[in-house]
């Protein structure tokens, strides 16, 4: 008598399919985040571009077929969900494979920016198959899906990403720099406006209406933590010298590096973008305690982190070879700018230490 047939497998419903699938790329992004490089003594930077090219083209296409299948009914059957979730998952795990090819010694900078495309694209997927999962087929939602999502745009931004790790340098010295501009300009807009809170903290037009000048000092007399007094004020001018400073140190730095920068001396570039994006994240605390009602011991904290921020970064650049000439007479300059501001705050907030 001849055996019994094999059982045949009975797949999950395609929701649930889409479902395990999302979790399992889902728990594919921590990896990513923090995973070593797989280093090869034979690394082509050629090959390696090409392979990322490709594989986030493999992506968007897979993205494209998913979406295609899911957003008009009916609904696929089990068997071609799991062959379109198969061809989903090993895209994605194909250009994350390709991602930890890249050897750390190609540059820091440059690595991360390639992390951060393929997080994006991972994320992406995700977020599409959620989105998939909740939306019905038949939904006019899905005409906005099936034209444009996520994960086409992150596939598309792979081929914008620096190709060499100065490249990516500047890329990242100049989001820093836009950053502290942006900074700067809304703490001088609040300092014309004297009160940026007024809107928020009063009521009425009236309240808003109160607002005074009288000796000089703005006042708004109806609600005192809303507006700066004249120690406020007078502790300010140097604050906004010092985000100058930081400006202006940003703009320098990003200039050496584009004159002077050396792509294959990728270990200093590093070191000069670490410090530099410290730069921006301390403008914004600073920025945010000059807002009344003011500490000035805070304030005078923030400056001071500031401070030992920005003198790092411009000794780190002077150290390197971005700075062909070590007597630049900028630096010196800069820095002397930079402790004079600190001086300053420091004796406009003496009172409050030894209080």
């Amino acid at each position: 008598m001849a055996g019994a047939a094999p059982a045949v497998p009975v797949l999950p419903p395609p929701p649930e399919q889409l479902r395990l699938l999302a979790a399992e790329l889902r728990s594919l992004v921590p990896g990513v985040r923090v995973g070593e490089a797989q280093e090869s003594a034979e690394f082509s930077r050629e090959a390696f571009w090409r392979r990322l090219d490709e594989a986030a083209v493999r992506v968007s296409r897979e993205a494209t077929a998913l979406t295609t299948v899911f957003c008009r009914p009916p609904l696929p059957s089990p068997q071609e969900t799991q062959r379109v979730c198969e061809q989903v998952h090993a895209a994605t795990k194909a250009i994350i494979t390709v991602y930890y090819s890249f050897p750390k010694d190609q540059g820091i900078t440059l690595r991360k920016l390639v992390r951060n495309a393929t997080l994006d694209i991972v994320d992406s997927m995700v977020q599409l198959l959620e989105v998939l999962l909740v939306t019905p087929p038949q939904s006019p939602e899905n005409n906005d899906l099936i034209s444009c999502n996520s994960v086409w745009v992150a596939c598309q931004q792979v081929p914008q990403i620096p190709r060499d790790n100065k490249a990516a340098a500047l890329l990242m010295l100049t989001k820093s720099v836009d950053l502290v501009k942006d900074a700067h300009e809304e703490m001088e807009q609040a300092v014309e406006e004297c009160d940026p809170y007024c809107g928020l903290l009063n009521d009425s037009e009236d309240n808003a209406d109160n607002h005074g000048e009288e000796d000089g000092v703005l006042e708004c007399p109806s609600n005192q933590d809303s507006y700066w007094s004249e120690d406020d004020q007078e502790l300010i001018t140097p604050c906004l010298a010092l985000v100058r400073a930081s400006k202006a140190a940003l703009k320098k730095i990003r200039i050496l590096v584009a004159e002077n920068g050396k792509k294959d001396q990728v270990a200093q570039l590093d070191d000069i973008v670490d410090i530099s994006n410290e730069i921006s994240p301390s403008v914004d605390d600073l920025a945010l305690s000059i807002y009344p009602p003011m500490c000035h011991l805070t304030v005078r904290i923030n400056s001071g982190k500031l401070v030992s921020v920005l003198l790092k970064a411009l000794e780190i650049t002077k150290a390197s070879h971005v700075s062909p000439q070590p007597e630049d007479s900028w630096i010196p300059l800069l820095i002397n700018a930079v402790d004079h501001c600190m001086d300053r705050i420091k004796e406009l907030t003496q009172h409050d230490v030894e209080f």
